[in-house]
């Protein structure tokens, strides 16, 4: 995950020396990084929005308090995890707190496991956040290449290196890569930064001709040069050149349609079906597999060997891990701007979802999902993929970990609840029996907004 390159501070305020040296060791012990200060307003004179931090204050102090140090900082950066230290006096404070966006709050004397667990639940929150800001930030830069081929993954930036080398190169190329992965978007960037940008890019798909009709697809034919040959037909090869023919799934190609391919580009000659006139083209190939061609027992090896210039590979969706969250945030705001509507962060469990889920389908299946999360209020990502599971719409189905599941189906049960209660915040704690501040941070998890469910 890309939000492993945010170092998170723990900035500590207390008055008190001993209480805060105290603590500032155990977290130390932990392996946090700890600033420590001892008045408020140099911790504010210092915090700056979305500043690599979180923040663990106790509430009384002097001059400035800690409620009113957290009201400075949430008014900055209101997603800045917050918590609170509190006395036995103020709990009632500190619950208040929560509902004014503190993060949770630790009671005196705590324990230093419970210190540690709900310092090392804010610091995810806060990765969680940066990481959305930072990829927020990447796909509003887009220039260049990276406008049709995102990603930050180094898999992908080699990729984007190569056509940038290639493309240059008037040579064949076969691209390597999985259903959904991209073949075709490749294959047109190739073309779109080559000297053969401004002549036709022809795509063909192998697999989806009929082989009778393959010789008629790629060559053409005169009128009259078969039966249902009525007028004369402009083949594929004809119409591409001085451009770009994309090959996808060259490895269906009928082994008589291989034959005739490498003499075509053997003599960067074409005959039309029916005509004894040959017409010269010039054209470059992109060939896309989903295996290797030269293992391929159907597959010419000679054909292969005249392709077989260059080669790109492109990774599956699952080894790009840290460009998973970046492509969804990508292809939902693509579906805003031409449906309207607004971008909905991700909550960490959806993030967690992105990023266990193995994605078969590849970029493909990320942006159905994306599509349908973009348009569906209140949906969560893991809901989406169970909907596709339960259609046995992909054929290779990768199962949700149990451990999404089991969240996904405690987020149903508070949304139901707050639907129920129409967001009467009181009867959903009576009705599930959950203290206020485990709901609090459940919410937060599963990006349920109370707001959402008032009537």
């Amino acid at each position: 995950m890309q939000n492993d390159t945010f170092s998170i501070e723990i900035w500590l305020l207390d008055d008190d020396e001993i209480v805060r040296s105290t603590t500032a060791q155990w977290l130390r012990l932990s392996d946090y990084d700890v600033r420590e200060f001892h008045q408020a307003q140099t911790l504010l004179d210092q915090f700056q929005p979305e500043q690599a931090c979180i923040v663990v204050s106790d509430i009384r102090m002097s001059p400035m308090d800690g409620l009113t140090l957290m009201n400075q900082c949430l008014a900055q950066d209101p997603s800045l995890p917050f918590i609170l230290i509190t006395g036995h006096g103020d709990i009632d404070t500190a619950v208040n707190a929560l509902r004014d966006g503190a993060f949770d709050f630790l009671e005196k004397p705590f324990d230093p496991n419970r210190l540690i667990q709900t310092v090392e639940k804010a610091k995810q929150a806060r990765k969680t956040q940066l990481q959305m800001a930072n990829q927020s930030q990447y796909l509003g830069d887009l220039h260049g290449l990276e406008e049709s081929i995102i990603g930050q993954d180094e898999q992908i930036v080699r990729v984007r290196h190569q056509i940038q080398t290639f493309a240059n190169i008037d040579a064949h190329v076969i691209v390597y890569g999985k259903t959904g992965c991209g073949k075709e978007l490749v294959a047109k960037a190739l073309h779109d930064t080559s000297p053969r940008r401004e002549k036709p890019f022809v795509a063909i798909n192998c697999a989806a001709i009929p082989a009778d009709l393959f010789e008629s697809e790629l060559f053409g034919h005169e009128a009259g040069a078969f039966t249902s040959a009525h007028k004369q037909r402009i083949g594929k090869l004809e119409l591409a050149s001085g451009g770009t023919l994309f090959l996808d799934e060259i490895e269906s190609m009928p082994l008589a349609m291989q034959i005739k391919l490498l003499r075509v580009l053997q003599e960067n000659q074409v005959e039309r079906i029916g005509s004894n006139q040959t017409i010269s083209i010039n054209l470059r190939v992109v060939a896309a597999a989903k295996q290797d061609l030269q293992n391929t027992a159907d597959f010419r090896q000679d054909l292969f060997f005249r392709l077989n210039v260059s080669q790109i590979h492109l990774p599956e969706l699952r080894h790009r891990g840290s460009d998973i969250p970046l492509l969804f945030e990508h292809f939902c705001r693509e579906a805003i701007e031409e449906r309207g509507g607004e971008f909905r962060p991700l909550s960490p469990i959806d993030l967690e979802t992105l990023t266990l889920y193995g994605w078969p389908g590849n970029v493909r299946e990320l942006r159905n999902v994306a599509l349908r999360y973009a348009l569906e209020a209140n949906t969560s990502i893991a809901k989406i993929l169970a909907g596709y599971q339960a259609q046995e719409q992909i054929d290779t189905l990768t199962p949700l970990p149990l451990s999404v599941k089991v969240q996904e189906y405690e987020r149903s049960l508070i949304e139901a609840s707050l639907n129920q209660q129409e967001g009467n915040i009181q009867q959903v704690l009576e009705q599930l029996q959950l203290p206020r501040r485990t709901l609090n941070q459940k919410m937060q998890k599963y990006g349920l907004n109370r707001a959402d469910y008032l009537k």
